[in-house]
């Protein structure tokens, strides 16, 4: 495989087009439901790897591959609110809060 991290790498837009120019054999249907964490979760490897998105460097091609196939096997028999790579995921549950009648005040103009 020979990957060149061109401006056709820049151009990718979906997970599947990633998930293709990378030649990484996925399941259509779960990337369906899950792109938008899958390419979160990438962009979240390559950070962390070191790696900037969009630094054209071909000798990073292979790794590239490495965090977006790591990426997709993370969502693999699992789902987005168990993985809580978006940000509405890791938020805390909504809390009640109670006003007491005797806290309203009514002004009028």
């Amino acid at each position: 495989m020979s990957l060149e991290l061109d401006d056709e790498y820049l151009d990718l837009e979906s997970a599947e087009d990633f998930l293709d120019y990378f030649q990484i054999d996925y399941d259509p249907a779960m990337v369906k439901v899950n792109r938008l964490h899958i390419l979160q979760r990438f962009h979240n490897f390559l950070i962390q790897a070191g790696l900037n998105p969009t630094d054209p460097d071909n000798e990073r091609g292979t790794d590239y591959r490495d965090c977006l196939q790591r990426a997709y096997d993370s969502f693999v028999g699992s789902d987005a609110a168990t993985e809580k790579v978006l940000k509405v995921y890791r938020m805390g549950e909504p809390s009640v809060v109670n006003i007491p009648v005797s806290a309203i005040e009514v002004t009028r103009r």
